[in-house]
C-alpha cells in the first residue's frame, strides 16, 4: 500500500493565510456587497410581486441591451466623451491655474476670492446659457461638466501648495535652493494628496455634469434617452441607461484611484 504524501504542516499554514488573505482582501467584500444588492434586487422583482412599470427586474433590464432601437452605443459614446472631455479640460485648467496662483501673492489674493465667488453660482442654473450661447450638441455639455468639475480641482489644489511646512522650506532654501527646485521638489509632491482628493470629487461630479446637460438640452446621450424613455413609461430602459452611467463614473474614478496610487501611494511606500 502507497501512503500518500502529505504537505508539511508548514506548508499547510502558509496555504491557509493566503486563501485567508484573499478572501479578506480589499475587493472581496465590496464586490460582496455589491452582489448582495443585485440578489437583493432580483428577489425583489421576482417574489415581491413589484409592478414591472415600477421597478423591472435585472433580466429585462439587461434584455435592453439586445434591442438596436435604443442605439445604446450611440449614447453610451456621447456621454463618455462628454463626462471624460468636461473631466480633463477642468483637471488641465484648475491645476494649471492653481499653479500659477501659488507662483504669484498677487494673483493669488486677486484671483482666489474671485473663484470662490464663483464657485456660489449654481451651476445647473447656467446649463440654459450655455446651451444658448453654444446650441445643442456635446460641446455645451463638456462646458456644463467643466464649470462643476472646475472648482474642486482649483481650490484643493490651490490649499496643497500651501500646506508646505515652512520649516522644511527654510531648510532648502538655506542651501540655496531655487525657487523652481522648491516648487518641483517640495510643494508639488506634497500637493500631490490634495490634488488627487479634488479630482476624486470632482470624479463623481463629471457623470452629474454631462447628465444634466443632457436632461436640459441634447440630442444624444443617455440623459436624453432617459428623458425619451420616461415618456413611454419604459423603466426598464430607465434602469439601464443609469447602469450605464453609473459605470462610466466608476470607469472614470477607478483611473483617477488607480493614478493615485502609482504617482502617490505607491511612491509612499517606497520611502
Amino acid at each position: 500500500m502507497i501512503n500518500p504524501v502529505l504537505p508539511s504542516p508548514r506548508l499547510l499554514e502558509a496555504r491557509y493565510f493566503s486563501l485567508r488573505s484573499i478572501a479578506g482582501g480589499r475587493w472581496f467584500w465590496p464586490a460582496t456587497i455589491h452582489l448582495a444588492v443585485l440578489a437583493a434586487w432580483w428577489a425583489v422583482t421576482t417574489f415581491g410581486g413589484a409592478p414591472k412599470y415600477i421597478l423591472p427586474s435585472p433580466q429585462s433590464t439587461l434584455m435592453t441591451l439586445t434591442q438596436a432601437s435604443y442605439n445604446w452605443p450611440s449614447h453610451v459614446v456621447a456621454t463618455t466623451i462628454e463626462v471624460f472631455g468636461g473631466y480633463l479640460l477642468a483637471v488641465v485648467v484648475g491645476i494649471a491655474l492653481a499653479l500659477v496662483t501659488s507662483w504669484s501673492r498677487w494673483l493669488s489674493l486677486t484671483l482666489m476670492p474671485l473663484l470662490v465667488t464663483l464657485n456660489m453660482i449654481p451651476k445647473i442654473a447656467l446649463a440654459p446659457l450655455f446651451i444658448v450661447w453654444l446650441s445643442y450638441g456635446v460641446i455645451p455639455n463638456i462646458i456644463i461638466t467643466f464649470t462643476i468639475c472646475f472648482f474642486p480641482i482649483v481650490l484643493t489644489t490651490a490649499r496643497g501648495l500651501k500646506e508646505v511646512e515652512p520649516d522644511l522650506i527654510d531648510l532648502v532654501r538655506t542651501v540655496k535652493a531655487s525657487r523652481w527646485q522648491i516648487f518641483s521638489k517640495i510643494q508639488l509632491p506634497s500637493a500631490l494628496p490634495y490634488i488627487f482628493s479634488g479630482m476624486k470629487v470632482a470624479s463623481v461630479f463629471a457623470v452629474a455634469g454631462a447628465v444634466v446637460g443632457e436632461f436640459i438640452g441634447s440630442e444624444k446621450g443617455l440623459g436624453n434617452l432617459m428623458l425619451s424613455a420616461q415618456a413611454t413609461m419604459d423603466t426598464d430602459a430607465m434602469f439601464m441607461a443609469v447602469i450605464l452611467i453609473t459605470l462610466i463614473g466608476v470607469l472614470l474614478y477607478g483611473l483617477v484611484f488607480l493614478l493615485e496610487h502609482l504617482l502617490v501611494v505607491r511612491d509612499a511606500r517606497l520611502d
